[in-house]
């Protein structure tokens, strides 16, 4: 049993037999002074006893949680610590006293992760993400505090931990234990997680950014809206590293934003949304996608709802200057490229323009020739007539215009896939798969007398 249907509210009325734990030697008589000073008291005096001495009361958790088994002994304490850690998120500062080494503070977490029933995972992972999060930033090997850190093993056990809760985090979001509450409650401990750079880093490296993506789409009831505005969320605080940027250049993820803003009605959603959009303008490819996605006239439209939130009113303002700026700033080659790079070919103006070809032929040099490998695997991939008979023509006006067009073209091995296409069912693609082939054959020097 996954046992998804327990509260804390549930689990924090039992009685646990603390005597008996004693007597097994399971817990000293210090431990059980501790527990009866705690357990059961109002939040009040809760909240005083761990002014007083938290770290003691702390110590007790963790060791009941490393040397105890028993399902309801382990979920209750996993309550305890969240209702504590729920009246004052600061408390989970006291996992990181000088007094508890780093592995009584994460491992028994990191067990119960792997081991423990739906509850004891939810709440496992919700306390280790606000303790990893509360963890000493170090600067120059000195704690805020000034003390010396535990130095590099302290760091590195921690990095090593971390690491592990995303793993688990992302192995949820991929296999969920359980199919309506893991995805949201991963999502949860992410949008905490994430408020640290040091943590950005690492989701980063644990390749964890694609899971977020499929998540981004329109949402109607209150759970699912919930997720989304927390992927988003997560989306928007990965905007302000530059390798998450880089990375998410490269995805779906501005065309799940735009659709999801354009037909949003909750305010949270459109802000959050909107402030991503912000970072992620200045990206010369981002930006060109945006304005691509008509994002301009989106904004426009958004401008002209009532919405409540000042500061997002104000967002749209910058977005809608900036997506002005980013217009006229943006060349018609970079518009050509967005286009391939997205697949979405169409007979723009510039495709048979012959002087697009002869001034920017050398930009196709970019990157290893990447447009031109993008625009032979699109005749591989699409089943659009019109994507594949624009491939086809601007594979010939590349042969035609680029000095080396034919043996490049060859060499990459684009004969046999246009060839194919010589037998299509829809005429124009047949035409310029011939147009094409034509051209490859007979070389630039006769290229003139095929002029479409």
């Amino acid at each position: 049993m996954d046992r998804a249907d327990i509260t804390t509210e549930e689990v924090l009325k039992r009685d646990i037999p603390w005597e008996t734990y004693m007597s097994a030697k399971l817990i000293t008589e210090t431990h059980l002074q501790l527990l009866r000073r705690y357990d059961k008291k109002s939040a009040s005096e809760r909240a005083a006893l761990l002014d007083e001495d938290g770290p003691a009361f702390v110590r007790v958790f963790m060791n009941i949680l490393s040397d105890i088994s028993e399902e309801e002994t382990v979920e209750y304490v996993l309550a305890v610590i969240d209702e504590m850690l729920a009246a004052n998120p600061k408390q989970a500062r006291l996992f990181h006293d000088n007094s508890l080494s780093s592995k009584d503070t994460y491992q028994p977490f990191l067990r119960w992760l792997q081991e423990g029933n739906l509850f004891i995972q939810d709440n496992s992972s919700k306390i280790l993400t606000l303790i990893v999060s509360a963890h000493p930033k170090v600067q120059d090997g000195l704690v805020p505090s000034g003390e010396s850190s535990h130095s590099k093993s302290m760091i590195s056990n921690t990095d090593m931990v971390l690491n592990g809760l995303l793993d688990w985090l992302c192995s949820q979001l991929k296999t969920p234990s359980n199919p309506s509450h893991s995805v949201p409650m991963a999502i949860n401990c992410l949008a905490i997680l994430l408020r640290e750079p040091w943590v950005r880093v690492s989701f980063i490296q644990s390749d964890g950014v694609k899971l977020l993506i499929p998540l981004i789409s329109p949402a109607s009831t209150q759970q699912s809206i919930q997720l989304l505005y927390e992927t988003c969320l997560c989306i928007w605080l990965l905007s302000y590293y530059d390798a998450a940027v880089d990375y998410l250049a490269t995805t779906r993820v501005l065309p799940r934003l735009v659709e999801v803003v354009k037909g949003s009605t909750k305010e949270k959603v459109v802000r959050v949304i909107v402030l991503t959009l912000l970072n992620l303008l200045p990206k010369a490819a981002c930006g060109a996608q945006m304005i691509d996605l008509g994002l301009p006239q989106i904004v426009q439209s958004l401008k002209a709802q009532a919405w409540s939130d000042e500061d997002l009113l104000g967002a749209l303002n910058q977005l809608e200057d900036g997506l002005k700026e980013r217009i006229k700033t943006l060349s018609t080659f970079d518009k050509y490229k967005q286009e391939v790079l997205q697949g979405n070919l169409d007979w723009y103006p510039m495709h048979k323009d012959p002087g697009f070809w002869r001034e920017n032929i050398t930009n196709f040099e970019e990157n290893n020739f990447q447009i031109l490998r993008v625009l032979i695997t699109i005749l591989d991939t699409s089943s659009d007539p019109t994507a594949l008979s624009v491939a086809c023509y601007d594979l010939s006006q590349f042969i035609q215009y680029h000095p080396a067009g034919r043996i490049m073209v060859s060499d990459l091995k684009a004969k046999d896939r246009v060839m194919k296409l010589m037998n299509h069912e829809n005429a124009e693609v047949t035409r310029h798969a011939l147009l094409c082939i034509q051209r490859l054959f007979l070389g630039a020097k006769y290229a003139s007398l095929l002029q479409s």
